[in-house]
């Protein structure tokens, strides 16, 4: 069987699946309303409902299995309620204590720094509060690991909750200046 691969830009409020198994109370947004995907297509990793950017989708299991591990790097521009400070950073760079299941997690040290430039992102479907509600800074954050919400907790932990996400890196893969919900078919995965 010949594999397919995608890259696409998961915009908000998409779920990062295909099929649910839930009992639809409201009418969720799935993957699949992006494009015209074969029928084994599963997404590489997560996105949570609310966080947006770069995600890959394969045929490939394997290929799926190689990239969630924790050896391919993904990085992610994070707008934070407040002027963030570099005592801050400087603690997400070591690894801060968060919340897994309801157990005490220590996050793996990891690349941060404060982007001095406010990176250009489509709007979002959902208004992010302005200004008028206090200031906002935007970072970099690159990692390794994955555990659920781990970023946005991880911002939270050291007092500065996230407003937005966005995954910008997988690997060598880049978001680059792609559309919400827009799709690229890849040849092969280049992580």
């Amino acid at each position: 069987m010949q594999h397919r691969y995608f890259k696409i830009y998961k915009p908000y409020g998409y779920l990062s699946q295909f099929i649910t198994n839930e009992r639809p109370r409201k009418k969720k947004k799935l993957l699949g309303e992006l494009g015209d995907f074969p029928d084994e297509t599963m997404s590489v990793g997560r996105l949570d409902q609310d966080s947006e950017g770069l995600l890959f989708l394969t045929t490939d299991g394997k290929a799926s299995a190689e990239v969630t591990g924790n050896k391919i790097e993904k990085e992610y521009f994070v707008q934070v309620d407040g002027q963030i400070t570099h005592e801050a950073i400087e603690e997400i760079q070591r690894g801060v204590e968060i919340s897994i299941n309801g157990k005490s997690y220590n996050t793996l040290p990891c690349k941060a720094f404060i982007l001095e430039e406010r990176p250009i992102f489509p709007e979002r479907a959902k208004k992010i509060r302005d200004e008028r509600h206090g200031p906002t800074s935007w970072i970099s954050v690159t990692l390794v690991e994955g555990k659920f919400r781990q970023v946005k907790k991880m911002t939270a932990a050291v007092g500065f909750p996230t407003l937005r996400l966005v995954r910008v890196r997988i690997g060598n893969e880049k978001l680059d200046k792609m559309d919400a919900g827009e799709v690229i078919e890849l040849t092969e995965f280049s992580y």
